[in-house]
């Protein structure tokens, strides 16, 4: 049974393959559909999916119906989105059509991506306000939260949220980065108080004890019956997952679900239809290489990022500093030298919150970005890159002509490699990390370069 909607027919060069797809008595539907608020968080999802068997693509702009037929063998279909830099007017505006193209596609869950450390606040990145779109347009009772992502050191408990920075976990309001996010510092790590500054909706809680000692079915009726609205999950290790997996999983089928959460509710997802045996063996992924040249590009302040810079600084990578303020030939022109010269370089604003200079950042910096690394590439012939920080990439992905992505290897936990589509043949195919300014280890830009860990 081909997908539901709007699907049609592939085009030729996939027919054989989306036959073969069809016999196997587990690709009867699509699971997921998803939207990204922002393009490092939406590689994120698809890596998650990926490796865990679930055939996946995420495009840049809301596909049309040929390009979701050149992909019809997927079984999940993401978006990404720059909603975490918007205001909710921008939301208002812009996400209906957004969350009702999705519900198109009949997936039984539709997941609204955001970040692990769950970064937002009334003004820019209103959680609150799209949970708010999406329950208008899918008609969901509640919506659930699912923060934590274990694997990317990320826990939620009791409804508090805490991230591991440098081997330590930190509470988020007092994590040495996220409290002083450039623009949506995180104060507050109960999620509920959080998101209520965002939302008029109530907020409940299921939490640890009831996941782990089989209650909380239970207690996620009695909250929904009781006219709770958002319901935020507990996350601590893979068992508490796979527990949320299977009680979400299990509603959406009576009914179409939009959840809002990190790469935390796909991992629980997925682990329940391994569990259910609803996915093939988890796939191996060919060896990409090295590269003899990479370009990164980072927006990031993270101490983490500054961190790798000062890695790839010390192992061979030429170093270009951006300054927001300035035309950013003159970067051009520094790192078109240095690759002809056949060294990686690095092009970055700051190394680390410390180094940070005032004004020029955001949606302008992304975009500057995004297009000294589309002249590079056409005029360099680099054909691997990195582009560090959320709010850079989102906005310098958009620069680069592509409709979507697909994942070639996993590298890293949040950092996996990726393949552009691209209509513009300087861009198109080019290997692309997209990292959040949080991930990867110090020497995270010579494993993008080797192409393995």
């Amino acid at each position: 049974m081909r997908p539901p909607g709007v699907w049609r027919a592939p085009a030729p060069e996939y027919s054989e393959r989306f036959i073969q797809a069809e016999r196997a008595p587990w690709m009867h539907r699509l699971l997921l559909s998803y939207y990204g608020d922002d393009l490092t968080g939406s590689t994120d999802t698809l890596e998650a999916l990926v490796t865990n068997g679930v055939a996946t693509v995420l495009f840049l702009r809301l596909p049309d119906d040929a390009q979701l037929a050149r992909f019809g063998e997927c079984r999940a279909v993401g978006l990404a989105g720059v909603s975490r830099s918007k205001s909710p007017a921008w939301m208002s505006e812009h996400l209906p059509a957004i969350f009702r193209r999705l519900k198109e596609l009949g997936a039984p869950v539709c997941h609204y991506k955001v970040c692990s450390t769950f970064d937002s606040s009334p003004e820019a990145g209103s959680i609150g306000r799209a949970l708010e779109i999406g329950q208008e347009v899918f008609g969901s009772p509640f919506i659930p939260v699912v923060v934590g992502v274990p694997l990317l050191g990320r826990y939620v408990l009791f409804g508090n949220l805490f991230a591991r920075a440098s081997g330590t976990v930190y509470r988020i309001d007092r994590h040495p980065t996220m409290r002083d996010h450039p623009v949506t510092p995180m104060t507050e790590s109960d999620l509920r108080l959080h998101l209520g500054r965002q939302t008029r909706k109530r907020i409940g809680l299921v939490d640890i004890l009831a996941l782990g000692e089989g209650s909380a079915e239970r207690l996620l009726a009695t909250l929904v019956s009781e006219g709770v609205e958002v319901v935020v999950f507990d996350g601590l290790d893979e068992s508490s997952l796979a527990e949320i997996g299977r009680l979400l999983w299990t509603r959406s089928l009576r009914e179409p679900m939009f959840a809002v959460g990190s790469s935390g509710l796909d991992y629980a997802l997925a682990a329940h239809w391994r569990a259910s045996g609803s996915l093939p063996d988890r796939p191996e992924f060919p060896d990409p290489g090295p590269v003899d040249r990479l370009v990164v590009l980072s927006g990031s302040c993270s101490p983490v990022t500054g961190d790798q810079i000062r890695w790839a600084l010390a192992n061979g990578f030429a170093g270009v500093k951006v300054d927001p303020q300035q035309n950013p030939e003159i970067a051009s022109r520094a790192a078109r030298a240095a690759l002809a010269a056949g060294r990686s370089v690095v092009l970055y604003t700051a190394l680390g919150p410390q180094d940070r200079q005032a004004g020029g950042y955001g949606e302008e910096l992304g975009e500057r970005l995004g297009l000294l690394l589309r002249q590079l590439t056409g005029s360099t012939g680099v054909r691997r890159a990195v582009i560090a920080g959320g709010d850079t990439a989102s906005h310098a992905g958009q620069q680069l002509g592509a409709y979507a992505l697909t994942l070639l290897r996993p590298l890293e936990p949040g950092g996996p490699l990726c393949r552009l589509h691209s209509q513009d043949s300087a861009c198109d195919g080019l290997q692309v990390v997209l990292k959040g300014g949080q991930v990867g280890s110090e020497d995270f830009f010579g494993v993008v370069r080797r192409g393995k860990r």
